[in-house]
């Protein structure tokens, strides 16, 4: 009884599937067609425009045109009083007159409203031709004072800022890859010479191995901050926020900075005692030290740095000042650029990538704050960053 029971319901279940996929079948032209019809019904622009204005134009007329007749009827027979037998003629040639205007409104409208969206098929024939390789063209804003011109140049600001990412994104790649491919180039020649030397000579060895050493613990430092820069640019960084007392965390990157260089006057000077700051200690920790450290390289032995702070009622101030050569005008505005160097000789000399300041540019920012960069070449520079004042339980 059970089995039989199986047997119905799987044949029940055969034979819906089979309907099912029958009625597919059957209704596949159909659902065909219905596509056809809305490709077909997809009118331009210039019909819908057009179209829109002469129903309009048509509804005026016919409303006009009633009463019209309307009027002349109750003239003929309520005031002169006599047959009517004219109210349908007029009426007549009123929609014959009536058809001949909507036909012509429909040639003469077409015409103009085609005219009218010329400059859409510009832009739409310019913007098919811009590529990544073709980021240079722009819609043409010219000969127009509407909505289009707002749109066409905003599209182009768009695009201005399309390109800036993409050559800046560029510049960045073909940067790193510069910067990667000289250790690299240390590091094998290097290896070549102790596989042609090496053994034999422990100079050699120990020249190579150090110089190696060096290299890749540059490499590591570079790539550290590219993929610091990569995840940022992703927004996969998040800031851990905390209330903290600033003085404890500038006197501990004066004293830092006092084991590590002996060649400075160091000192820590703070406005008020007891400044209270709510920021991610480690990442602003990792910004100061980057001022502080282009401080101590661009100082000469004996030269004074201070790292300092006050707080007002709406900002709290960190600067760090150095007596050293001090930047160009004309740099200030780019240092903050990734890889960018004012001096390259000097910065073979110093070390480094061109990429603290950009990190650091990114901390002071994603913290709401903005920096302030003070310079003049043989006497000094000085870094003011302004961090807003908020409380723990405040967005940042």
């Amino acid at each position: 009884m059970a089995r039989g029971i199986k047997v119905v319901f799987k044949s029940l279940a055969i034979a819906v599937y089979i309907l099912g996929k029958a009625a597919g079948l059957m209704l596949y032209p159909l659902a065909a067609a219905v596509r056809q019809l809305k490709k077909l019904l997809r009118f331009s622009l210039t019909f819908k425009i057009t179209a829109t204005y002469a129903l309009m134009f048509s509804v005026l007329l016919f409303l006009s045109s009633l009463l019209i007749v309307t009027g002349i009827r109750i003239y003929l027979v309520y005031v002169l009083e006599i047959e009517d037998v004219y109210t349908g003629s007029i009426f007549a040639i009123l929609s014959a007159v009536n058809a001949l205007i909507i036909i012509i409104t429909l040639s003469v409208g077409t015409r103009v409203s085609r005219r009218m969206l010329m400059p859409i098929k510009r832009m739409t024939d310019t913007v098919k031709e811009i590529s990544v390789q073709n980021l240079d063209k722009r819609l043409d804003v010219g000969g127009s004072h509407d909505e289009l011109k707002d749109l066409a140049q905003t599209f182009n600001e768009m695009i201005d800022r399309i390109q800036s990412s993409y050559e800046r994104q560029n510049r960045f790649v073909s940067d790193a890859s510069h910067e990667l491919r000289t250790p690299v180039a240390v590091i094998q020649g290097y290896a070549d010479l102790l596989d042609r030397w090496g053994m034999d000579h422990r100079d050699v060895m120990e020249e190579s191995v150090n110089a190696i050493k060096d290299e890749t613990g540059n490499m590591k430092q570079l790539i550290e901050k590219l993929l610091f820069l990569a995840r940022a640019d992703k927004n996969q960084l998040t800031l851990k926020m905390e209330e903290f007392v600033l003085d404890d965390l500038l006197e501990e990157i004066a004293s830092e900075s006092r084991l590590l260089d002996t060649g400075h006057i160091i000192t820590c000077r703070m406005e008020a005692a007891g400044i209270e700051i709510c920021a991610d200690r480690s990442c602003l920790k990792q910004a100061l030290r980057v001022f502080m450290d282009n401080a101590i390289k661009y100082t000469p032995s004996g030269g004074v740095i201070e790292i300092s702070a006050l707080k007002t009622k709406k900002q709290v101030t960190i600067a760090v000042t150095d007596t050293g050569i001090g930047i160009p005008t004309e740099d200030i505005p780019l240092v903050f650029d990734r890889f960018y160097r004012s001096d390259l000789s000097r910065t073979r000399e110093s070390g480094g990538h061109g990429l603290g300041l950009s990190i650091a540019k990114w901390i002071i920012e994603s913290h709401d704050g903005k920096i302030e960069v003070q310079s003049a070449v043989g006497k000094g520079t000085k870094i003011s960053i302004h961090l807003p004042c908020r409380k723990l339980n405040n967005p940042v």
